[in-house]
């Protein structure tokens, strides 16, 4: 018993020494640990500390560098601002140098005047004085000529105005011819030189069109299926875009016949898509036709608005750009007007600049002058009438509105531009190859020729040569005179303009001579 209880208490004290033991070991685990996180955490407390130096150094470098950059943008864009005030100083210096000069030409223009108007004054006394003598000279006249011939004065007086009449009618006429001479002389040339520098630097192709349109199939077996089941799709197309549509027996294609241009181009444009998507109903119809329409009204606007851009001129209406934009699609004489506008916009322009006449005006004038062409049919009157008419409703100048209104003689024309604008016109429309009209009016017009020539006195022959645009005239020697033929030339021009309708100019050439002949025996 003695026995168990020593072995209890050595196992006891084995069990308390192991537990003192094992805790004294854990301790010192623990301790080493706490030591070793103590360690590592001082080791990246300082590696935080160097890192975050380091990126403060990277900052401030960085900061430093952006305010560099910044100071040298600042001192560049300084730079230019200064280079572009130093030209703006410089064209203001240019400007009051040129305004200076301009007010000096102006006084002396004011003295010039001054001395002119000084000079007429004393030339007015002078011929009060010289009128007073003609008057006394002519009473002496008077008297001694009711002396001699035993005339009274009034008899007198008729004789002598019917001899100075006929002196009168000669010595104008020559005179006329004189200086229609000298005027074709020195002007010939000078007007020559503008137009061919108008014409060649606006000279355009002209498309030629007609009042139908031509849709090239894959197959003949799509011309049953755009008729559809008892005519349904060509009833519906025809319907919602206004167009006929012919099918015949031409090969592997259709005809769209109609005389409004635009309706025709969307009818055309609606087929061709129909035709390549394949699904051809009625309600597909409905569905191209309406989104193509769409699709034209844009490209009218846009039309109108790059013309106006390509031509340099702005500030115009956006009624009268769409307008414009409708003349794409506008005809007249089988001339395209887009084209034909631009081509009398560009001459106009030219030539307006070449006289010193006011070139914006000019081509404003130019660019608007046919829109009555592509207005609303329910307007009522010419399309000159109508261009002039919306050109003044979205507030053009008086000036343009008058050149547009004066380009077919109308009106009065009340400015140079408006000449402009005819000759412009009559460039575009009148030279070869731009318009083409029908043989009935052409014939029309050369039988007119003929018969105004043959209406006058003295007249031989007439010959309309140079497609009606040259009329020669020959006359009898003994009935009219060198000078009565030029008179007679300008009489027969006249008649022409009062009653024949014709695009451009027609030349008249009266020819007179005379033969001697004799037979040697």
């Amino acid at each position: 018993m003695a026995i168990g209880i020593d072995q209890l208490v050595i196992a006891l004290i084995v069990a308390v020494v192991g537990v003192v033991v094992g805790y004294l070991l854990r301790k010192q685990v623990v301790e080493s640990k706490v030591a070793e996180a103590e360690t590592l955490a001082a080791r990246i407390l300082q590696e935080a500390k160097k890192e975050a130096e380091t990126k403060h150094r990277e900052i401030e470098l960085e900061a430093k560098e952006l305010a560099l950059q910044a100071k040298a943008d600042l001192e560049r864009e300084t730079k230019s601002r200064r280079q572009e005030i130093e030209i703006a100083q410089r064209n203001l210096g240019q400007k009051e140098e040129a305004l200076d000069r301009s007010v000096e030409q102006l006084d002396r223009r004011n003295r010039e005047l001054d001395a002119l108007v000084a000079g007429l004054g004393n030339r007015e006394q002078a011929a009060a004085v010289k009128e007073t003598q003609c008057a006394q000279l002519m009473e002496d006249a008077q008297r001694q000529l009711e002396r001699i011939a035993g005339l009274t004065a009034a008899e007198g007086k008729k004789i002598l105005l019917q001899n100075l009449e006929q002196e009168a009618r000669i010595e104008s006429m020559t005179l006329f011819k004189r200086i229609e001479d000298e005027t074709r002389a020195t002007a010939g040339e000078k007007a020559k030189e503008i137009l061919a520098i108008a014409v060649d630097k606006c000279s355009q192709e002209f498309v030629m069109e007609s009042t139908v349109s031509v849709v090239d199939l894959p197959s003949e077996e799509m011309k049953g299926r755009i008729i559809g089941r008892e005519g349904r799709n060509i009833r519906a197309f025809e319907r919602a875009t206004g167009i006929d549509v012919i099918v015949d027996d031409t090969p592997e294609a259709v005809i769209l016949s109609g005389f409004d241009p635009i309706r025709r181009a969307i009818a055309k444009e609606a087929l061709q898509r129909l035709i390549t998507d394949g699904r051809i109903h009625p309600a597909r119809i409905e569905e191209v036709v309406e989104k193509v329409k769409g699709e034209i009204d844009e490209d009218i606007k846009k039309t109108g608005e790059r013309t106006a851009l390509e031509l340099g001129i702005s500030g115009i209406h956006p009624e009268l750009m769409r307008l414009v934009g409708r003349l794409k699609y506008r005809t007249s004489y089988s001339q395209n007007q887009l084209i034909h506008t631009n081509e009398v916009t560009q001459l106009a322009g030219v030539i307006a600049a070449e006289l010193g006449l006011d070139v914006k005006v000019a081509k404003r004038a130019g660019l608007l002058h046919d829109i009555g062409k592509s207005a609303d049919v329910a307007m009522e009157g010419t399309h000159v009438s109508i261009s002039a008419e919306l050109a003044k409703k979205y507030g053009e100048r008086p000036k343009v509105v008058n050149a547009i209104a004066a380009h077919h003689e109308d009106v009065e024309i009340t400015c140079l531009e408006a000449v402009v604008l005819q000759i412009a016109d009559t460039l575009s429309a009148a030279r070869p190859g731009a318009r083409r009209e029908l043989l009935e009016s052409y014939v029309k017009r050369l039988e007119g020729l003929e018969r105004i020539a043959n209406s006058f006195a003295g007249v031989s022959k007439t010959y309309a040569i140079q497609a009606g645009r040259e009329v020669r005239i020959i006359v009898e020697s003994g009935e009219v005179s060198d000078v009565q033929a030029y008179q007679l030339a300008r009489d027969i021009a006249k008649r022409i303009e009062e009653e024949l309708q014709y695009p451009g100019h027609i030349k008249v050439t009266v020819i007179r001579e005379t033969r001697a002949v004799e037979y040697a025996k």
